[in-house]
């Protein structure tokens, strides 16, 4: 009788709560799938992601998208750069959505092109590709994309295929990649150099004193940012890595690591399918000339900068 009589309390104060306290019982439920933010809503009606197809103005929803792009390819871009990039477009097949970033504010004069018709056009004056990907390119808004390109514009394609570029990332199993790039004057690191004797490397020798561990950086686990490839899942990572205030990307290639394990084997130079990197400083001269010296010099000088604060934030963050 007395267990009888305790069950009956029992069911009469979870009736009780239940019914004053209706947000308590919402928030139980809910807290355990939804996202921060969004725990008062039921569960099923929380759309987590979002992405950049296109949709019609009319018709049924399932009927907007006849096909859907499986890859992302953002560039950074001036018009003074538009045949350049009219010219590197033509690498890239219809499973890409384009999405280009003006950084000098000329957007409507694209539509010369066929193909920008249908690219999603971002415009801020004098922004970097780095603080277009950290605003717009938030991992749950590319997640339906399984690879996302984050080109410089002013790089040759002439010996490059996208489509049989991803089939080499995939082979190899790479998280994070570059196209080699063929030996010149806008060469900085041996770790990017084409190397025509294979489909992809790895690893490679440096000059003495560069590298303390074969594993790391600038030997291996490494890639430039200017032609950078991620995959859906190390682009979360990489994301959240970019800081917010610092626009440059200086010090992020050797910190890319972090975001994929284990890294001498997840990141990779893909040599089969190269490019040549012009080194135009365009965007640099976007800047503002100071004491008698270039636009580009003052930009240089704050990436310096910007690499050194990066690193600083790195090691205290590791050490915390």
């Amino acid at each position: 009788m007395r267990l009888l009589f305790m069950a009956i309390v029992g069911i009469a104060i979870g009736f009780f709560i239940s019914n004053c306290f209706p947000l308590m019982r919402v928030r139980m439920i809910n807290v355990p799938t939804n996202p921060s933010g969004a725990e008062l809503l039921a569960p099923g009606i929380v759309a987590k992601e979002s992405d950049f197809y296109l949709r019609r103005l009319w018709g049924k929803p399932t009927e907007d998208l006849p096909f859907k792009q499986k890859y992302l390819l953002a560039f950074t871009v001036g018009y003074g750069q538009r045949f350049n990039i009219d010219a590197a477009l033509k690498k890239f097949s219809s499973n890409f959505t384009i999405m280009l970033f003006h950084y000098d504010g000329v957007t409507t004069e694209w539509k010369e092109f066929e193909w920008s018709k249908q690219a999603i056009h971002v415009s801020v004056p004098k922004q970097t590709k780095w603080w277009y990907a950290k605003r717009f390119l938030h991992p749950d808004i590319v997640a339906p994309y399984d690879y996302i390109f984050i080109w410089d514009e002013d790089l040759d394609v002439e010996h490059f295929n996208a489509e049989e570029y991803i089939k080499l990332v995939r082979k190899h199993d790479l998280e994070i990649s570059q196209p080699g790039l063929e030996p010149n004057n806008g060469l900085t690191w041996q770790m990017t150099k084409r190397r025509g004797d294979r489909e992809v490397h790895k690893e490679t020798e440096e000059k003495p004193g560069w590298c303390r561990d074969q594993h790391l950086p600038p030997c291996a686990a490494f890639v430039e940012i200017m032609a950078p490839v991620f995959s859906r899942k190390a682009w979360r990572c990489v994301w959240h890595l970019i800081q917010n205030d610092l626009v440059h990307g200086w010090g992020l290639d050797f910190a890319l690591r972090k975001c994929v394990e284990p890294a001498h084997e997840k990141i990779g130079v893909v040599d089969a399918q190269w490019i040549v990197h012009k080194s135009v400083p365009s965007l640099g001269s976007q800047g503002q000339a100071m004491g008698g010296r270039a636009p580009w010099e003052g930009v240089r000088e704050h990436c310096k900068y910007e690499w050194g604060l990066f690193q600083e934030r790195l090691e205290r963050a590791e050490r915390a």
